[in-house]
């Protein structure tokens, strides 16, 4: 069964909040459980906890009149900021600054991820931060990591993610997500733990995708973003456990993820507007399932729903828009009004292309 079929079949059952699939089941039954478990030991013991907790980055940031854009932050370690030293080092920080910049408004952070949260944590991290932020104006969410590596159940999980954007939908604000990174670039976790990782990551993340956007959201790949660089200069991009980014980390990851806040958002930018597809970059617009496997293998895709010939859903299922966003730069960081310590300029990022793979079907979303 191909990624976007598999993709497809999770987000369904997960939608209706039935039972998974076995695939993951099957596949620690062929390479023995035994291996499986003693590699993902040694997984924790080399990446280890050396972090007390996460910079709290919530507050005010950037300058300017007007409105305050509401920001809301939910998910797990990425999107608390687990490895960043300061408070404007996170990526919801460095989006604010983004979004700040080029709107000339401020922007206020309400940060409700947790370390270690699940996306069955989402809604109550919702709930906490709707006692702060009556309508967020969009939702960022970071999530999939740990649901990979506390092996739960992939219909589960996607199931949770979905409701809690159609619950931020029916408020009338905008979500975006980050979905599921690829696992298998992780150094510390060895073969054959992770080639299963790179699979289970990316299946999630391809089915997050179309739960997401039939939602009414939509994605961001963040695939392999990290894993060349690490490679290069693990000491510069991953923090010190191996397996959380370090700040020019977050700085890379909140690159890729600013255009599609902008284009939530309705900001005009480089490449923040919501653009006609460019086949020549692979964009195009297609089934969303389809669409949902060709992005795990780029990261920095975008995924959203869209209208084909005035119609929303077509033989395959929803109608979405695949873009390939390429920011050039992530702009200055400031910290937020409650810190008061100097900011340091964010790091330029680009955007890697990732490795096709035969599992994927070679899917591409066609206009």
């Amino acid at each position: 069964m191909g990624r976007a079929r598999r993709a497809r079949k999770i987000a369904a059952t997960a939608a209706y909040g039935g039972g998974g699939l076995a695939a993951a089941g099957a596949a620690l039954g062929m390479l023995g459980y035994g291996v499986i478990k003693t590699e993902a030991a040694l997984a924790r013991r080399v990446i280890g906890t050396p972090f007390d907790d996460s910079p709290q980055d919530d507050g005010s940031y950037g300058t300017g009149s007007g409105r305050p854009w509401e920001l809301v932050v939910l998910g797990d370690s990425s999107a608390a900021g687990m490895g960043a030293d300061h408070p404007h080092e996170t990526v919801g920080a460095i989006v604010a600054n983004g979004v700040s910049a080029l709107t000339g408004r401020p922007v206020r952070l309400t940060n409700r991820a947790v370390v270690g949260a699940e996306s069955g944590d989402l809604e109550r991290q919702l709930a906490n931060a709707l006692e702060e932020v009556v309508r967020p104006d969009v939702v960022l969410v970071m999530v999939g990591t740990n649901d990979v590596t506390h092996r739960i159940e992939r219909t589960a999980a996607v199931h949770h993610l979905e409701q809690t954007v159609r619950r931020v939908r029916a408020l009338g604000s905008e979500v975006v997500v980050g979905t599921c990174p690829d696992l298998g670039a992780i150094a510390p976790i060895r073969q054959p733990l992770r080639a299963l990782m790179k699979r289970w990551s990316r299946d999630l993340a391809a089915a997050q995708t179309v739960a997401v956007v039939e939602a009414g959201g939509r994605t961001v790949s963040l695939g392999d973003l990290l894993g060349p660089e690490f490679a290069a200069s693990p000491q510069v991009m991953f923090s010190r456990d191996r397996f959380h980014p370090s700040p020019a980390g977050y700085a890379r990851a909140a690159a890729v993820l600013l255009p599609s806040v902008c284009a939530a958002l309705g900001v005009w930018g480089t490449d923040t507007d919501d653009r006609a597809p460019e086949p020549r970059r692979g964009e195009g617009v297609g089934p969303v399932a389809v669409a949902a496997g060709q992005a795990v293998r780029a990261a920095g895709t975008e995924v959203s729903p869209t209208e084909l010939g005035g119609q929303s859903r077509g033989p395959r299922g929803r109608w979405a828009m695949l873009l390939r966003r390429r920011p050039d730069t992530v702009p200055p960081a400031a910290d937020p009004s409650p810190s008061g310590a100097a900011p340091d300029a964010a790091a330029p990022a680009e955007q890697d292309e990732g490795a096709s793979s035969a599992d994927d079907g070679g899917a591409s979303a066609t206009r």
